[in-house]
């Protein structure tokens, strides 16, 4: 099995580094002067103990590939830069190839599903950055995270099973899952509170703005009839498995949205998670007031270049209120 990760950021980054230090066939997909960096220099992996340099074979698209039979392509980027990569493998002749989405938020396995047949969702749970070009950090020692991963929208087949165990070898844990999207929804719940961590600083995750846009989403997804497991249960799975630590001596960076705005990218992922909630809403007669301001913010501020913690959480909480 080959992998070719699709985007070589956080999550990417650590998983097709890993994958090709433990003996894997990888190449990465990147772009602009990560690309550049990675090509030249290789891509750095930093921990808390250290780094690493890995000579991983990297590209700048799916047109650089000679498309095989035992190929997969692992999308890593966020979700709204899917339905561009999905078009661009198609591009590239790589239509047929199976998929595995490891994005958070649950749109991607379906944009992929309406392209191929296999496609597998992954839920991550892996503390990682990618802030500067060429360098990737992660944070959990020993393991770098977990990476459960299952057939979409339901089931096990070789395929998961083959991909748990190439992620194992790659230092993850991870285990094949029939409900991979109970567990996908789950992660959800957790990540309507990205927005306001990007929108107003790490507090703003104990925040009431970020309580209320959990509660309208477990009210969204139970009208809807969606199913996802337990609190408990995912925190029974985390364990004592993941055991972020410091890199270098400075502060943990926030999650995924709150780097879209550090790094000035111009996009961010608040319409796949706070935007989910708020079409679940609509389409099942439940107010979702704080995942509407939560998206419209994010996107206001990644717009126009705002860095993270440009708002309050009182602001934000005042905007729903009025």
């Amino acid at each position: 099995m080959r992998f070719v990760v699709y985007g070589a950021g956080a999550i990417g980054g650590v998983l097709g580094g890993r994958l090709f230090q433990n003996g894997g066939d990888v190449v990465l997909i990147a772009r602009g002067p990560h690309y550049e960096a990675m090509r030249d220099h290789g891509l750095r992996i930093e921990t808390p103990t250290g780094h690493d340099i890995v000579d991983v074979p990297v590209v700048d698209g799916p047109d650089a590939i000679t498309w095989g039979d035992h190929d997969i392509v692992v999308l890593a980027m966020k979700t709204q830069d899917v339905e561009f990569a999905l078009a661009a493998l198609d591009a590239a002749g790589a239509g047929g190839v199976p998929v595995a989405c490891a994005q958070n938020g649950v749109e991607s396995e379906r944009l992929a599903l309406r392209r191929r047949a296999d496609v597998y969702g992954v839920c991550v749970m892996c503390p990682a950055a990618h802030l500067r070009p060429g360098v990737v950090q992660a944070f959990s020692l020993p393991s770098p995270g977990i990476l459960d991963v299952g057939r979409y929208p339901e089931g096990v087949d070789t395929g998961a099973e083959a991909l748990a165990a190439a992620f194992r070898t790659a230092t993850f844990h991870a285990e094949a899952r029939a409900d991979i999207m109970r567990w996908k929804y789950t992660k959800l719940l957790m990540n309507v509170g990205n927005a306001a961590e990007a929108l107003a600083g790490p507090s703003a995750r104990g925040s009431e703005i970020a309580a209320l846009a959990r509660r309208e989403a477990v009210a969204a997804l139970t009208a809807a009839g969606i199913a996802f497991v337990s609190d408990d249960a995912f925190v029974e799975r985390r364990g004592d498995l993941i055991a972020p630590r410091a890199i270098g001596g400075g502060p943990r960076p926030g999650g995924s949205s709150w780097q879209s705005l550090e790094r000035g990218t111009g996009h961010i992922e608040a319409d796949y998670l706070n935007g989910e909630v708020s079409l679940l809403g609509r389409l099942h007669g439940v107010p979702t007031p704080a995942n509407d301001v939560l998206r419209r913010a994010a996107n206001e501020a990644a717009r126009l270049g705002r860095p993270p913690g440009s708002v309050s959480a009182e602001e934000l909480l005042a905007a729903v209120r009025s």
